[in-house]
Formats: C-alpha cells, sequence, structure tokens
C-alpha cells in the first residue's frame, strides 16, 4: 500500500510525525491510502488507540482524510503542500499574468514615508511597553471604517490579512471545526484553514459574492466560522453589493453564534462601496491590508471587530512577537495623512484593463469575470489543457487548481502587467485554449 515508506513510531505524536515526514518527502502521494487502523497498529506492535490517535491528529491537521469503511487517506491537497506551489514557470518570452501583484506603477514611492517614519523614531525611539497600535493610526483607520458603515470596535494591527484571518480562527475556533470559505476563493486561505486543523466548507459564488443559499447550507451544515470578501474577491473579482449584503445579513442573523471574518481585498484600490456584514453575529473581524495599495512588502493591516474577539488577538499576539513595527505604522500613517494613493485614478486604471478584458472575451462568446480589482476569472471545461496551450501562445495564466475546492475548472489572470495592446492577443489566446464552458455561477 505504501511502496517502499514505512511508518514509524510508538506514540500517537511519532506515528503522526512520520507520515508528515513520508508526504513532504513525496514518499506519501496525494489521494494515496493509509494502512487500515488494526493492520498498521499490529506492524507497530502498538494499542489500536494509539494509532487511532495519530489519525486523528492528522486529520484535524489537514493532512489526510478518514472516509468511514473506506479508510484514510492523504489528503489530495495536504496541508503541508502549498497551493502557490501550483503553476507553471514561464520561460523566456512568456508574459507571466498570473502572480497576482499590483502594477507598480500604480504604488506610491515609500522613501519620503519611511524617512518621515525614521526621523520621528529618531526623536522617540519605540521602546517595549509602549503601545501596541500608534493612536494616529487607530484614530484614521477607525475613521475610515465608521465612514463606510463599519461597526464600532477597537482597531488591532497585524502582519498582513492573513496573519490577521488565522490569528481571529484561532481565538475562536479548535481543530476539527468547521470554517465555511469562498469557492473558488484565496488560495492562501484555503491552505490556511485545513493546516490550522479546521475543515473547509466550500460556498459557490457569483459577481456578487457568496450565494445566500450556499452560506445557508454551510452553516447549517455545522460551520462555526465564515469568511467573506467585500470587494475585489480574489480570483473571480466579485463585489458583494447592497442587495446581497443584505441577503448574506438575513442569513447570518440566523446564526447569531457564527464567527464572522470579512477580508476587504479591495481597499484603496475599488471604488465600490463597501457595504459591510458585521453587526449581526456576536463575534465579528473585518481586516484591511495595505498590500495591494501600497504594496505586498508594507506588511501592515488594520483589523477591526467585536471587543473580546480584539482582545483575545492582542493578547496571544502580545506572546509572540508582541507587535508590528511601529516604524511601518508610522509610515502608514504618513501615506495615508498625504492621500499617496487616489483610490478613483487606481481603481479607474485597474478597471479599463480588467473591462477591455472581459469585453473581448465576451466578443469570442468566452465567458469572463472581473467587476472589481486586478484579476480576471475564466471558466474553462478542462484547466491543464488551456494552462499548456496559453503558455504555447506565450502567457502564462495561474490554473484554477490553486484557487478551488468542489468549483468547476477555470483559470485567473492578472491584468496588472497588461497594456491596452495586449487585450486583444491575451483575449485571443484565452479564446483559443478555453473551449466551451456554459454559463453558471462559479461553484
Amino acid at each position: 500500500m505504501l511502496g517502499e515508506y514505512r511508518i514509524t513510531g510508538r506514540r500517537a505524536a511519532e506515528i503522526s510525525a512520520s507520515v508528515e515526514r513520508g508526504i513532504g518527502a513525496g514518499h506519501l502521494a496525494p489521494g494515496q491510502p493509509l494502512p487500515p487502523l488494526r493492520e498498521l497498529a499490529l506492524e507497530l506492535g502498538v494499542n489500536p488507540n494509539t494509532v487511532a490517535a495519530a489519525y486523528r491528529t492528522l486529520r484535524d491537521r489537514g493532512v489526510i482524510e478518514t472516509a468511514g469503511r473506506r479508510g484514510s487517506r492523504v489528503r489530495a491537497r495536504p496541508s503541508s503542500t502549498a497551493r502557490g506551489s501550483i503553476g507553471v514557470d514561464a520561460p523566456e518570452g512568456v508574459r507571466e499574468v498570473s502572480d497576482g501583484n499590483p502594477d507598480p506603477a500604480l504604488l506610491p514611492p515609500l522613501h519620503d514615508a519611511l524617512a518621515a517614519a525614521a526621523r520621528r523614531h529618531d526623536r522617540r525611539p519605540g521602546r517595549y511597553g509602549d503601545a501596541a497600535v500608534l493612536p494616529e493610526l487607530a484614530r484614521l483607520a477607525r475613521a475610515g471604517l465608521d465612514e463606510d458603515g463599519v461597526p464600532a470596535g477597537p482597531v488591532a494591527v497585524t502582519s498582513g490579512s492573513l496573519d490577521a484571518i488565522e490569528r481571529v480562527l484561532a481565538a475562536h475556533l479548535r481543530p476539527g471545526d468547521a470554517v465555511a470559505v469562498e469557492d473558488p476563493g484565496w488560495g492562501a486561505l484555503l491552505d490556511l484553514v485545513p493546516a490550522l486543523g479546521l475543515r473547509p466548507v466550500p460556498m459557490a459564488l457569483d459577481d456578487d459574492g457568496p450565494l445566500p443559499g450556499e452560506m445557508e447550507r454551510a452553516l447549517r451544515a455545522g460551520a462555526r466560522a465564515v469568511v467573506v470578501t467585500d470587494r475585489a474577491q480574489n480570483p473571480t473579482g466579485a463585489v458583494v453589493g447592497e442587495a446581497r449584503a443584505r441577503e448574506l445579513r438575513t442569513v447570518l442573523a440566523a446564526h447569531p453564534h457564527v464567527l464572522l471574518i470579512e477580508d476587504d481585498h479591495g481597499h484603496r484600490i475599488v471604488d465600490e462601496p463597501l457595504y459591510p456584514l458585521a453587526g449581526v453575529t456576536d463575534s465579528w473581524a473585518l481586516v484591511r491590508s495595505t498590500a495591494k495599495a501600497y504594496g505586498p512588502d508594507l506588511r501592515i493591516a488594520v483589523l477591526t471587530g467585536d471587543a473580546v474577539t480584539v482582545d483575545r488577538v492582542t493578547g496571544r499576539q502580545r506572546l509572540g512577537p508582541g507587535w508590528v513595527s511601529r516604524l511601518l505604522q508610522q509610515a502608514v500613517v504618513e501615506l495615508w495623512t498625504a492621500g499617496a494613493v487616489d483610490t478613483r485614478d487606481v481603481a479607474r486604471a485597474y478597471g479599463e484593463r480588467r473591462d477591455a478584458l472581459v469585453r473581448a472575451l465576451a466578443e469570442w462568446g468566452v465567458e469572463a469575470h472581473g467587476r472589481s480589482g486586478m484579476n480576471v476569472w475564466v471558466p474553462v471545461a478542462e484547466e491543464t489543457g488551456a494552462v499548456a496551450r496559453l503558455l504555447r501562445a506565450g502567457w502564462a495564466v495561474a490554473p484554477g487548481a490553486r484557487f478551488r475546492l468542489a468549483a468547476a475548472p477555470g483559470v485567473r489572470l492578472t491584468v496588472s502587467g497588461m497594456t491596452r495592446d495586449d487585450i486583444g492577443s491575451v483575449a485571443d489566446a484565452v479564446a483559443d485554449a478555453a473551449g466551451a464552458a456554459p454559463a453558471r455561477s462559479y461553484g
């Protein structure tokens, strides 16, 4: 069953570690069956309960899955393998339109803001015991949240959106709990959930965000948390509009004890209004990152939420990194105060390229999605072949497998690096590669 690889160990922790080593080294392949519990216990000379505990740990960590009498097997995408590794290398002469990075030309220069932060630090160096969040950053962040109708709540700072989401999930959930996630959705989040020992439950979506019936189904199935992207959803560009927000709030109001996490992915790069869902559940959090508008290396995200959630996050943060660099926080204050990013200009720049690509594909009869942000999602009949054909045509796109759980195949194209002259060539190549794909929601 396992070929040359032999699982070893006498204790549950040793057995589970042996399985993870085998997966990490490539000796145990995704989808590969593991020995039946009693068979492995006999081989190792241990009590079956010990193997059962090891398998339970691996299942909770998202490494294996168990299907009753059909036994246990390595997950098709074990948590030890990042979705970001699913892709193609772009050889010389092939244009990269898969990486999800913002257009460098639309990012503000950072030297003045960083220099101003350094001068402030020279006057008063940061010390242990200082406030974890700069008061001016908290004031500016809270003012923006108030303007967008986000319920009142304290402000915390984390090292990016994923750091915030991880801390909020860890503050409320335990291994084995289910989390409703968008499908297709952010690949890093789809990796994070099983890595925390949590179980992802897919929610299909359309251009207006998660479908209310899908959210209701996930919550009735026992999901204890739900993660929603409000704007510029990755990879589809979906936006939760006013009507959809009202429907989703109605669904959430019937499940007041669920944890709601909102990722305002499009903050400062889209001009679509925010319609927050927060306020109808007891526990909630909303996160805004600076990555897309100011640059991925400026590792700052602002988090707000109910008092208990934010207190748990900041309390645990104090026992780890303590705080996010106040130098970087001050740089963000300088950028915000100076109005370094014109949201309308940035949104228009991405929108012109994105809309042009969607229109050009529509002329070919190819379905494509991208209401906001910098990505376009194209359903395809057969994903691997489409990616390969596009590569031969000179375009490296992101395989949809990075972003999918149960959703139909697709590819993601990032428009950041495209010019107007590129649009026609890209559309021609995608139309040739995509094949027929019927119109549908993304599920």
